[in-house]
């Protein structure tokens, strides 16, 4: 089982949507059953808090079942129970590293780096574009699935 886990800094608009896209994307191939997917974010001010409505209203727009996540914070032992912790931006990816301590297995990686063009997926909190998050998260994880697959 390949278990992946999306983190975003608040937990209720990227990682969330990465999240339940993820999952759409492996039940729609038949495989869901090989996959353990969650998410979390690098803060704690959102915890307890469901996921925003930019992202609800952007899935339900495509199609894709939105649950009831509610947002957490990555911790310290999410390193030994994932394989891929996923962050969406350059700032994600400082704070996981702060969180865990360390890297050793490389397991830490930036969404868009599966992809040909690296590069960070804007904060729709602050942008307000859920089209333009939701294209970049679809791209990412487009390239994360190849390269799971090419892995074998």
């Amino acid at each position: 089982m390949i278990k992946i886990l999306f983190v975003c800094h608040g937990n209720i608009c990227r990682s969330t949507m990465a999240e339940y896209m993820m999952k759409d994307l492996v039940k729609n191939r038949g495989m869901e059953s090989e996959f353990y997917i969650d998410s979390a974010a690098t803060s704690r001010e959102e915890i307890g808090n469901p996921v925003h409505y930019g992202t609800r209203q952007k899935l339900r727009e495509v199609g894709i079942p939105c649950g009831d996540h509610r947002a957490r914070q990555m911790t310290k032992e999410d390193y030994e129970k994932f394989d891929y912790l996923i962050g969406m931006d350059s700032a994600n990816i400082r704070n996981m590293h702060r969180i865990l301590g360390a890297d050793p297995e490389g397991k830490v990686h930036k969404l868009l780096e599966f992809t040909e063009r690296v590069r960070d997926i804007a904060d729709p909190w602050y942008t307000g574009n859920f089209d333009v998050t939701y294209e970049d998260i679809k791209e990412g994880l487009e390239g994360l699935f190849l390269h799971l697959m090419e892995r074998g």
